[in-house]
């Protein structure tokens, strides 16, 4: 959702989701690399950093292409003076759709409105 909230959806999140191109049975490297930081480990797939925000490591996304593909296709975008790569709004419409968890298709109408807001600003 974080990739959706900086392309300028009205939304709010809990954590940031990360897509991590390492296959999943890699996840200690980055747990690692967490506590080097200063982080803490939550669970195998979260952790808090330590200014306490919370990041979810994901290791596949469903609904889409595969992780080279979409970084071909992603949006780059400035985030505190850094440039990031996020998902396009439509990529990550197209994963909610097909995951459809309630809180998932909830969202659809902001983000679907969020992206025909970007259409109109490109005319």
């Amino acid at each position: 959702m974080s990739g959706a909230i900086l392309q300028g959806a009205p939304m709010t999140t809990l954590d940031t989701d990360l897509w991590i191109d390492l296959p999943e049975r890699q996840y200690i490297r980055l747990l690692t690399l967490t506590q080097k930081l200063g982080g803490t480990i939550i669970r195998q797939t979260v952790v808090a950093l330590r200014n306490c925000s919370l990041v979810n490591f994901l290791y596949h996304v469903n609904g889409i292409a595969s992780f080279s593909t979409e970084w071909r296709r992603a949006v780059e975008i400035e985030l505190h003076g850094e440039k990031v790569k996020v998902l396009p709004l439509e990529q990550i419409i197209r994963s909610k759709e097909f995951v459809g968890r309630p809180k998932d298709l909830a969202t659809l109408p902001v983000l679907r409105d969020a992206l025909a807001g970007k259409k109109i600003l490109r005319r």
